[in-house]
């Protein structure tokens, strides 16, 4: 079996609000076709646009080869071994950032492939299942436009996570900092409110965690803050400090006891080597398709396996992330839960429609996929749709309106 082409889709809300801190009003979707008639797909959480130059782009010399070119014709079942070709093959390219999430939504592709040749879900080529069933966290961010209604929102939602089943849930404040939700301004002491409010409504057989989205400013801004949330029971505060601020970070993981997450953004297991060694969290979230797909998840997992950390992959896309997560989780034992964005507490269009099948939680649990591969399905006629709307936005950006 041979690969014989790659179609990128560069998809988009209808509407994307560049104010709301949220990359799922975009998305790019990769499909890797071979001449069996298999089809495997994937995605990243990257602007789609550079996302799709990344793949598509012509190679010049053999440091800087294209992704694409690297691909066709190659056999698909290798995919641990095309990962490190596509890595070594591009390092002119970038060695971090874009090019990796890149190689990430083709690497899950080729995950997913593998698992149909087999017919096989993708996890069983992955190692030994530890668990059967896996458990998803809700992740909420409301999109309203002040405080108020923002409160009132997140403990709503949160509420209604609970009714269907969740047994914990990730409420996003964004009140400050660089990436304030459509522009809040508010100071800490109200997102102490939320909290409080947030472990009220859920009650305390709930696990509660709270991403701040790297509001803070340093370290000592940090502390001064988290002590007053000691007392909510969190499971673990998201992104205080930006993931280049190690040292800021060992001081916030080592100088209280709320547990600290992150790595949402970091790419390879070589991003994730300094956090995890000098002891600068306490929950690893590789995001599939950004850290390089399901092949360099699983390294970046064992990596914290060996420390003792926990490993709960981030998304904040599709089901096709769902997807991935579930499988990565399912041969992972230090995998407590799996990020969870709900179709129905989701603002994203692309979150609710693109898929005609992905794992769907059962009784406040994801039972392990039985369908070969990643076990999803795109909706065709939504796929059109949001690359329609992408192509609508791009003209409209290029036209300067």
């Amino acid at each position: 079996m041979k690969i014989t082409k790659i179609d990128c889709h560069v998809l988009s809300d209808p509407d994307p609000d560049l104010s709301a801190t949220s990359s799922a009003q975009d998305d790019i979707v990769v499909e890797i076709h071979t001449d069996e008639g298999l089809v495997g797909i994937g995605e990243a959480d990257v602007n789609p646009w550079i996302a799709q130059a990344c793949i598509t782009a012509p190679g010049t010399h053999s440091m800087g080869q294209s992704l694409t070119q690297m691909l066709i014709g190659e056999d698909p079942l290798d995919v641990e071994g095309l990962w490190e070709r596509l890595y070594v093959g591009s390092a002119m390219n970038g060695r971090r950032g874009a090019v990796i999430n890149a190689i990430g939504a083709l690497d899950m592709a080729l995950h997913d492939l593998r698992g149909k040749y087999h017919g096989v879900p993708t996890y069983r080529l992955l190692g030994e299942a530890v668990r059967d069933r896996i458990v998803p966290y809700a992740s909420l961010q409301p999109e309203t436009e002040n405080f108020d209604a923002y409160h009132e929102s997140i403990v709503d939602w949160a509420v209604m996570a609970k009714r269907r089943g969740f047994t914990a849930a990730k409420a996003s404040l964004t009140l400050s900092g660089p990436y304030a939700h459509r522009g809040l301004r508010e100071p800490w002491s109200r997102a102490t409110e939320v909290i409080a409010d947030l472990r009220r409504a859920v009650g305390d057989d709930f696990a509660l965690m709270i991403d701040v989205q790297y509001a803070f400013p340093d370290a000592d801004t940090c502390l001064s803050v988290l002590k007053d949330w000691k007392e909510f029971d969190l499971y673990f505060v998201e992104t205080p400090l930006p993931s280049d601020d190690v040292e800021g970070l060992h001081r916030v993981a080592t100088e209280q006891d709320i547990p600290i997450a992150t790595g949402e953004w970091l790419t390879t297991r070589f991003e994730f080597a300094p956090l995890i060694e000098r002891g600068s969290l306490s929950v690893a979230q590789p995001d599939i398709g950004r850290v390089g797909g399901i092949t360099e998840a699983l390294r970046v997992a064992d990596m914290a396996g060996r420390r003792g950390l926990r490993v709960i992959p981030h998304l904040w896309k599709t089901g096709i992330s769902v997807a991935a997560a579930v499988h990565l989780s399912a041969v992972t034992a230090h995998c407590p839960f799996v990020e969870y964005l709900p179709r129905d507490l989701s603002e994203s269009p692309l979150r609710k429609e693109l898929l005609r099948q992905e794992p769907a939680m059962v009784d406040g649990t994801i039972p392990l996929p039985e369908a070969p591969g990643l076990g999803v399905e795109l909706d065709r006629d939504a796929l059109e749709r949001f690359a329609d709307a992408a192509r609508a936005l791009h003209n409209r950006k290029a036209g300067g309106s």
